[in-house]
């Protein structure tokens, strides 16, 4: 049996698989806000839910958000592999550390366990060079300063899933949202990443639940000149984005709270979706289909109708029913693109990557 760990920014997602078979599942939720303390506590009390004889565990499989230029595919995480990770927790804060502590933990409990990494910014490999490359000193961007863009675990597994549902006619030129706390939007055409709205950190793009998203980097040297580094990386990273317009960055607080700094919060996070969304269009050279996924994506009808209100002109129409029910299809009749609900899947494709390298490393792959 396989442990998958999902150590995202305010939540832990734990899994066991045996084969490709989900046996026990469990999530932790609003960790530093309301819920437990730390990614660590978390971890502990995920791993008591699933009661799963320990005995039975071979190996265990996570998510890391950041693998930098270096880790590019899922590998055995080795004393080398971890410090790679931990090289990247600066530029992933709210992610690689939890990661860290997940694998740490596992590590303590059963230290003979092989462990296993897969990275987010795997799947934006494809990106061509000027889709990830800033404007910067050569020196500067051979150092590794450049786009990497994230959530590629969820949006490998929407192609995935895209090609199940519509038995292998995978659209495309797909433009796919995962808006959760953390939220991004990702350009695939021929199910391959050509453009992400996240760049050198997940700090990026959208508005999301406690970082800001894009922003003129004329705004940090402010900050940083006015509260110093360390304080700037802390206010963007888990005081700002919906918490810092709308006093929550929970989707269901704002939407209950009714004050008019709420609305604006949900206006605000609608709208650079969908303003984000339209500009990876230009990369894809039109659009076919839009799918939406994670906590927000899956299950807000009010935010999907927003975002696909203001992507209008491109084609595409919800139908209202549809949406209100949370079907899959959401397309009305007259809709020039396909649009779609695609249910977050990370845990079963870290599990069937992580499984790909345990049957290479024991000659079967």
């Amino acid at each position: 049996m396989l442990l998958v760990v999902n150590s995202g920014s305010s939540s832990v997602k734990l899994a066991v698989f045996d084969g490709m078979t989900l046996c026990a599942q469990t999530q932790v939720d609003r960790i530093g806000s309301g819920g437990p303390a730390d990614h660590g506590t978390a971890l502990t009390l995920g791993l008591e839910r699933l009661a799963v004889p320990a005995a039975r565990l071979q190996a265990a499989a996570h998510r890391v958000v950041h693998g930098g230029a270096a880790l590019t595919q899922t590998c055995r995480i080795t004393p080398e592999v971890e410090a790679e990770i931990a090289a990247c927790a600066s530029l992933a804060p709210l992610h690689n550390p939890p990661a860290l502590s997940g694998l740490r933990a596992v590590a303590r409990l059963w230290p003979a366990m092989p462990q296993y990494a897969a990275f987010d910014t795997a799947f934006h490999a494809t990106n061509p060079d000027v889709a990830t490359a800033y404007a910067l000193p050569l020196a500067e961007r051979d150092r590794g300063l450049r786009r990497y863009g994230f959530h590629g675990l969820s949006y490998d597994a929407i192609v995935r899933k895209m090609q199940e549902m519509t038995g292998n006619a995978l659209p495309k030129r797909l433009l796919s949202f995962h808006l959760g706390n953390g939220a991004s939007a990702c350009a695939i055409a021929e199910g391959r990443s050509v453009a992400s709205s996240m760049g050198f950190s997940p700090l990026d793009g959208l508005t999301m639940g406690t970082r800001p998203g894009s922003l003129d980097p004329a705004v940090v040297l402010d900050l940083v000149a006015r509260h110093g580094a360390e304080q700037t990386t802390q206010m963007l990273n888990r005081a700002s984005g919906l918490a810092a317009l709308g006093g929550s960055n929970d989707m269901r607080a704002l939407h209950a709270a009714g004050t008019p700094e709420a609305a604006f919060a949900i206006d605000h996070f609608c709208y650079w979706a969908a303003r984000h969304g339209a500009s990876l269009c230009a990369a894809l050279g039109g659009l076919d289909a839009i799918t939406f996924t994670g906590g927000i994506g899956e299950n807000d009808g009010i935010i999907r109708s927003k975002i696909v209100n203001q992507l209008a002109f491109l084609g595409a129409v919800l139908d209202g029913e549809a949406n209100a029910q949370g079907a899959t299809a959401l397309h009305a009749a007259t809709s020039r693109v396909a649009i779609w609900t695609v249910p977050a899947d990370e845990e079963r494709q870290i599990a069937m990557e992580a499984g790909s390298v345990m049957r290479q490393e024991e000659g079967l792959g």
